[in-house]
């Protein structure tokens, strides 16, 4: 097989990508192997890959090839998420574009236009994923809305229902308007905005008094009910008993009394309007307050708006603020900052409104899950950092508004046949409704029977993605559940903990009796050098796949990872993908010299021998330390440690050490040992860099499908000489000190040298044939005293000489010394008075002080040295 000169990414990656499918490397059958299981976080049926589905199918990438090459039946079971308030916005806007409105079309003649959608637009970045180099079982790929994953929702939601957990409720809830749905508290962002503080007078009826009210929402008065003043406050008591009138509206209404109202906050006096505000709405059912809904469900003001029906709520603020002003009701305004509660879906600003809507009782449900992650330890977080945020979250957890005003999802299962509102009953399908509401009223027909128009909330169908996938809720145990389930890892954000990830744990608690996976790795957010969120507004996130186009999947894998520490935010910078990119050159020029070497059946030198054996230690120290990374979810760090085992180890030092002279052969078995340990390398290169590792294991030798570097073998741990690891770091200080001896006197590396080695207890190491090869010396001799005329260096606690010819201008060398040495005296005498002041020494931190006194004596060595140079050179 002819080696290209360059590493082409482009003309590399589909085509290996087309092998391991072609041969099935990503499938996964239960057998008898050991599982290792991961569930895609199902992107949006509407979404593109971006940056952040970029690190987070990266890691899971990384995870599941590793878990193949240890010979597990790794299985990563890919999918979609409908994503209703998404998707349905996204057809809506199609249809507006084609001059169709939603209200004029049935529901069945809405689903065939977002299915139609769905298959011509969804399932794009699943595509997408694959250039990446996602090594999906593809076979499995799973839709929230397939068949049998909409039967399990129902079939859960019957569940619950039938075990008393799922009830229908009159509540406030949060509506978004351009949505035209109801949101829950998780969905709702709050954010502080600056606006106005309204103080409005109302005259008291019967009196030409006044009375004053706070307000952010002129807007509102026109569905106040109610004044209410505390019974405590002796400023309103006179008005105990009388009545107020709303300005504008001219409604008369109640004063109420409750020691609800704060009577340092504002005026003291507040106005109720029970249809916005839960506050509002808790002090209406208390004293028996109208209830007067002023909004349609686009936040257009409805007839109960006067004259201003049909205008946008932001719109009427403005216009009944100067209205209110012309006619005397308004008393001032004021700058006020409060927090506004936004759609996390559309941004939309959150009304209050009072709706019916089905509930899901969750403190008892929540009860294992926090459990699991708490206190048993069943589920694991990483980073630990986040089980503070769980808690918080599921300790205080509010029953779950799990309905949705929209048409695209899972139509909830109730079935009413009646007009009261206890008239339905809650079934799998409308066959098995009709014989429950026949055992309510026998006369009742199928055709009486109404679904609810309401779907389920995406994330109650989610919930269930590790179970769902494999078949268990609808076959609890058939034969792929029971060997998958739970899984291993989930790979995701912490934006997500309690959306998917807790309500993954309470599901499988209550339909499984155990935990949906092991390990959570949650990732940091992807931000830019500025540290801003990347997001299309701000025009900063890159294009994914633009990206792979110019530095290739696996540098921008690497550019990625090498940002990204364990669970904190990612700074992103493109340089780091050059970073990756030329990295993956690094290694092919490396196998290229490799597979350049002539071959000879001739002796292994001695140099050869001594760096195999290093190397070989040094591969399973740093395997050890991959291996401790990856249990600790730190899959930067192991990747670091990759990089710095074949950029450092590998490349820069044992390729020189068994490199064969200009010109000449290298020994048969010196060769076979290198291309050994150039392929263990791959094998740890290969979760982070697929298909630079797999393009150079086909080019080492001639494969059948069976020995393909994805399911190859992982490299197995044995013990290793530490000590031989410390004695060529050792060397390499050696040969560094004679290299820079050769730099800063300009001396060709073809010259040969002398080195020279002062006699200690410590001196003469059995890396001197490696030292004698990377530093060019003709020999390395041990002498007892300084020698005369000779440059020097020190390594550690060892004096090295290198005997110098005429050609060092003598006179320039040991000036230069003694402006060293004049420098170093200086600092030496700064760091000394540093020390010797006792409060610096008292109150510094411990490791400052051990750091300043390990200054001290680095000069003081340094100084020796510099004072032996000098006399050397006499």
């Amino acid at each position: 097989m002819e080696i290209p000169s360059k590493y082409e990414s482009s003309k590399v990656e589909q085509h290996w990508y087309d092998y391991w499918m072609q041969h099935n490397f990503f499938t996964s059958k239960p057998d008898d192997r050991e599982p290792y299981t991961i569930v895609i976080p199902p992107p949006n049926v509407t979404g593109v890959l971006h940056m952040g589905h970029m690190l987070n199918n990266t890691i899971q990438d990384v995870l599941i090839r590793k878990a193949r090459l240890e010979g597990k039946n790794a299985c990563w079971v890919p999918g979609m998420d409908h994503a209703s308030i998404a998707t349905e916005a996204k057809v809506v806007a199609k249809l507006k574009e084609e001059g169709i409105d939603k209200v004029d079309l049935t529901r069945e003649e809405f689903l065939k236009h977002a299915w139609d959608w769905t298959d011509e637009y969804g399932g794009v970045i699943l595509q997408q994923l694959k250039k990446l180099g996602a090594s999906c079982d593809w076979s499995r790929t799973k839709f929230t809305m397939d068949d049998d994953m909409s039967a399990s929702v129902i079939k859960v939601f019957v569940d619950l229902y039938n075990k008393g957990l799922i009830y229908r409720g009159y509540r406030m809830v949060n509506w978004d308007p351009e949505a035209k749905t109801t949101l829950s508290d998780e969905e709702v962002n709050y954010e502080e905005k600056q606006g106005l503080l309204y103080y409005l007078a109302y005259d008291i009826a019967g009196s030409d008094e006044k009375v004053t009210i706070a307000t952010t929402r002129p807007e509102t008065i026109l569905g106040d009910t109610a004044i209410c003043i505390n019974p405590n406050d002796e400023r309103y008591a006179h008005l105990k008993g009388k009545k107020a009138i709303v300005p504008i509206c001219g409604r008369v209404i109640p004063i109420i009394e409750d020691e609800y109202v704060d009577i340092e906050f504002g005026t003291g006096c507040l106005k109720v309007t029970p249809a916005h505000d839960e506050n509002d709405k808790n002090l209406g059912e208390k004293h028996s307050l109208e209830v007067i809904d002023i909004f349609n469900e686009d936040a257009s003001l409805n007839s109960f708006g006067l004259h201003y029906e049909g205008q946008d709520r932001f719109v009427v603020r403005k216009e009944i603020s100067k209205e209110l002003e012309e006619k005397g009701f308004l008393v001032k305004t004021e700058q006020h900052t409060n927090k506004v509660g936004t759609s996390e879906r559309t941004k939309a600003v959150i009304e209050p409104r009072l709706s019916d809507q089905w509930f899901l009782k969750m403190e008892d449900l929540a009860k294992p899950a926090i459990n699991a992650v708490l206190k048993d330890g069943d589920v694991k977080l990483f980073p630990k950092k986040f089980e503070n945020t769980y808690r918080h979250w599921m300790e205080n957890i509010r029953d779950w508004n799990i309905s949705r005003q929209l048409w695209w999802g899972q139509q909830i299962p109730a079935y009413y046949y009646g007009d009261g509102k206890e008239d339905f009953v809650v079934a799998e399908n409308k066959e098995e409704a009709l014989s429950l509401a026949q055992s309510k009223n026998p006369k009742i027909e199928k055709s009486d029977l109404r679904q609810d128009g309401d779907v389920l909330d995406t994330w109650f169908s989610s919930w269930l993605w590790p179970i769902s996938v494999f078949g268990g809720i609808l076959e609890p145990e058939n034969e792929e559940v029971n060997y998958y389930y739970p899984t291993n890892d989930l790979v995701t954000g912490p934006d997500i903990l309690f959306f998917w990830v807790a309500r993954m744990i309470v599901a499988g608690y209550e339909f499984r009796n155990e935990r949906p996976y092991e390990n959570v790795y949650l990732t940091g957010l992807v931000r830019d050098k500025q540290r801003r969120k990347m997001s299309k507004s701000l025009g900063n996130s890159p294009d994914a796949l633009k990206l792979i186009e110019d530095y290739g999947a696996d540098g921008v894998r690497v550019g990625l990872l090498l940002s990204s520490a364990a669970g904190n935010d990612l700074m992103f910078d493109e340089a780091l993908c050059q970073q990756g990119k030329n990295f993956a050159n690094k290694i092919w020029n490396a196998f290229r010299l490799v597979k350049g070497w002539e071959v000879a059946d001739i002796e292994r030198p001695q140099s050869a021998k001594i760096g195999i054996d290093w190397y070989i230690a040094k591969f399973q120290q740093t395997l050890a330390e991959i291996e401790d990374h990856y249990s600790k979810y730190r899959i930067s760090d192991a990747l670091m440690a990759i990089y710095k085992l074949v950029w450092d180890d590998f490349c820069s030092w044992f390729l020189e050490i068994v490199k064969p002279e200009y010109q000449k052969p290298i020994d048969k078995k010196t060769l076979a040992e290198v291309i050994n340990l150039f392929e263990a390398n791959l094998k740890l290169l290969h979760p982070f860099m697929p298909f630079l590792s797999e393009e150079v294991w086909q080019h080492m030798a001639e494969r059948t499908p069976e020995q393909a570097l994805c399911i190859a073998d992982w490299p197995k741990k044995v013990a290793f000489d530490e000590k031989l690891i410390a004695e060529f770091d050792f060397a390499a200080e050696v040969i560094s000190g004679v290299r820079n001896i050769r730099k800063e006197k300009n001396i060709a590396n073809k010259e040969v040298l002398e080195l020279m080695e002062l006699n200690t207890e410590d001196s003469g190491s059995k890396m001197d044939a490696i030292i004698t090869k990377l530093g060019n010396l003709s020999t390395i001799e041990s002498v007892d005293n300084m020698v005369e005329g000779a440059l020097s260096f020190r390594v550690k606690s060892n004096e090295y000489f290198i005997p110098i010819s005429g050609a060092i201008d003598f006179e320039a060398e040991i000036q230069k010394i003694n402006e060293e040495l004049k420098y170093t005296k200086g600092f030496l005498q700064s760091v000394q008075k540093k020390l010797s002041n006792e409060r610096f020494v008292n109150n510094a931190p411990p490791k400052v002080v051990e750091m300043e006194r390990k200054k001290v004596a680095d000069a003081e060595a340094k100084i020796e040295t510099l004072e032996k140079s000098l006399a050397s050179l006499g």
